[in-house]
């Protein structure tokens, strides 16, 4: 009799146990999702479409963040970023463009891949500034704010990534406006959706606490000469 109560017990104990969990989960899936769609909405208004960008005054520069580099040069998602970024250069709506992306090894560099292209198009050398340590959308925009001295800027990314970089930016302090870049599909899109959501949530929490990026540094005001930030030793320059 004793055995059969305490099985009973046990059976009431792990039913228990299981409905706490089902709540916590609820509330993790609850959160997640909540704090998606508040970043989400809270830059929706930023988003600007093709007819009204010249509807806001000139900005300091354009950034542009940095994606995957293959041997042969950008890949298609960051070309379409590229693409986007020199179009709204040559029509006036910034003076200097800042690429911004991953050169922390010898052996990959984004941004000197990306202000190669931008030559390439027929935009000056001067006119283009080089990141080397946007490790991260938010390494990019705090790094965007603290050394190039940025205080207005549109920003050029994918639309799915672009809310979760206006967020970053307005809760740095900086007066910013995005420009999705050529709306199409790439391969992968649905995984790169999902862990979007994740980032989004990773980068609300970093918007409270702020941390510094992996590197600092002396300012380069995006307002100067972008040929200071060529390589001067390979990888250094703007760490």
């Amino acid at each position: 009799m004793e055995e059969k109560e305490e099985r009973k017990t046990k059976k009431k104990w792990w039913k228990k146990v299981i409905f706490i969990l089902f709540l916590l989960f609820l509330v993790g899936i609850f959160y997640v999702f909540g704090i998606n769609s508040y970043v989400k909405n809270s830059v929706k208004g930023k988003i600007l479409e093709e007819n009204s960008i010249d509807t806001i005054p000139q900005v300091d520069c354009i950034l542009v963040l940095g994606a995957g580099v293959w041997e042969s040069g950008p890949s298609p998602m960051l070309r379409d970023r590229l693409e986007k970024g020199i179009e709204l250069y040559q029509q006036g709506v910034a003076p200097k463009l800042l690429m911004s992306g991953d050169h922390g090894r010898k052996d990959y560099d984004e941004v000197n891949a990306m202000k190669e292209y931008a030559i390439e198009q027929g935009v000056p050398s001067q006119d283009i500034f080089m990141d080397h340590a946007g490790f991260s959308t938010y390494e990019s925009i705090y790094r965007a704010k603290e050394i190039f001295q940025v205080k207005t800027m549109i920003i050029v990314t994918q639309e799915y990534h672009l809310y979760r970089a206006l967020y970053i930016a307005k809760k740095l302090g900086i007066e910013v406006y995005g420009v999705p870049a050529q709306k199409i599909v790439y391969s992968g899109q649905t995984a790169r959706e999902l862990r979007e959501i994740l980032a989004r949530n990773k980068d609300f929490i970093n918007c409270m606490i702020k941390p510094k990026p992996t590197y600092l540094g002396e300012s380069i005001p995006v307002s100067g000469n972008g040929d200071q930030t060529n390589d001067k030793v390979e990888g250094d320059a703007g760490l």
